[in-house]
């Protein structure tokens, strides 16, 4: 099958298993505007491959993916349009990894941060590299963590776990996100890859509608939990995207990034 995608995310396929690839990795894989419509899209896509039955997902190069691109992220200030149409496409990129019918496993490979976090935690799988770490800094820059954090980290962790990690934004290394229930197991950096085929390709022998029906009934309690603070989060965090906080907090961003 053909998938309708552009570089910055790309799919590749051996037998029954998809591997889809996060790449910017001279960017370290931040999301912008075509990589955000990819995470929207790609899941439909890859339930229209038939002779798909699990799939992976990671990051090129040594990040999973440094949430969103600095510079896209400024153009809200001035552009309310495309501020809004990400905010439907961050809801779109939730709903359709909670509807997608077959397993995904995230082999995250290096810092998962922001919207890259929240993709990772999001996957029924979460294979993570000893030297990666997860974190939601949405806070530190003036935003609401809407597009997962506080909606999906009080289903997973300690509520008072999450709200010390979503209000600072601190880092969350390998063993504590698995402690604290955001990752599966932490594997050495060079397994990661072997170790994600193998449990895809474990996956993809099992009987396949006993497997998508499993996850269909376990994604029913998710969905069902984060209906309300997901439309909340994304709501908040479109008024913080608004905050004189926030705009000071990026053009301070802006003056540290390398040019």
């Amino acid at each position: 099958m053909r998938y309708d995608l552009p570089g910055a995310l790309t799919v590749t396929g051996e037998g029954a298993v998809r591997t889809v690839t996060i790449n910017r990795p001279d960017e370290l894989n931040a999301v912008d505007a075509d990589l955000h419509r990819a995470l929207a899209q790609v899941w439909r896509q890859l339930a229209a491959d038939t002779e798909a039955r699990v799939v992976i997902l990671t990051g090129a190069g040594r990040a999973f993916s440094a949430g969103g691109d600095l510079d896209w992220i400024t153009s809200f200030l001035d552009d309310p349009v495309a501020r809004d149409e990400s905010i439907r496409e961050g809801a779109e990129i939730i709903e359709e990894l909670l509807r997608f019918p077959l397993p995904v496993i995230a082999a995250v490979n290096g810092p998962a941060v922001g919207l890259g976090a929240s993709i990772a935690i999001l996957c029924d799988i979460v294979l993570i590299s000893e030297r990666a770490h997860l974190a939601d800094p949405h806070v530190a820059v003036g935003l609401v963590a809407g597009d997962g954090g506080a909606a999906f980290w009080p289903l997973l962790t300690p509520i008072l776990r999450s709200r010390e990690y979503l209000y600072t934004g601190d880092r969350i290394d390998a063993p504590t996100a698995v402690e604290l229930g955001l990752a599966t197991r932490t594997v050495a950096p060079e397994e990661l890859s072997a170790a994600a085929r193998a449990l895809a390709e474990r996956l993809a022998a099992l009987p396949p509608q006993a497997l998508s029906s499993t996850k269909r009934v376990v994604n029913m309690y998710l969905s069902q939990a984060v209906a309300g603070p997901l439309q909340a989060g994304f709501a908040a965090e479109v008024t913080t995207m608004q905050s004189a906080d926030h705009r000071k907090k990026l053009a301070a961003l802006r003056g540290r990034a390398p040019r």
